[in-house]
């Protein structure tokens, strides 16, 4: 991943309802979810949305898809993983022995999506 790249994808999440939106996403998985359940889970108004979903597309976090009337929406997971990858490339100076502290390490999930961002 580029900076510039890095920089577009950190500034997309750097607000709050973009945030929850990239995090719910994530949660449903590579089959997305539609745009009205997003809204609906989120308590945000279409436009608003649709502002905040162009804004995460931009930045590459995240694809759309027509599927009949519904526009889904899902995680771009190799866009995350690169991010994730850009921002730890250099722990520790390259040494493998860098470990978060227990209190900030990310819960282990059990689900069909375990591996993801890992």
């Amino acid at each position: 991943m580029e900076k510039s790249q890095a920089v577009a994808a950190l500034a997309a999440l750097a607000q709050e309802s973009r945030l929850d939106v990239f995090r719910l996403l994530v949660q449903a998985g590579p089959e997305g979810m539609p745009a009205g359940r997003v809204a609906a889970a989120l308590d945000l108004p279409p436009n608003t949305l649709t502002f905040h979903f162009d804004r995460l597309r931009a930045a590459g976090l995240v694809t759309v898809r027509r599927q009949s009337r519904s526009m889904i929406y899902a995680a771009r997971f190799e866009a995350m993983n690169a991010l994730l990858a850009y921002l730890t490339e250099n722990c520790c100076g390259g040494a493998n022995t860098c470990a978060l502290p227990s209190a900030h390490r990310p819960r282990r999930s059990t689900g069909p999506h375990a591996s993801v961002a890992r």
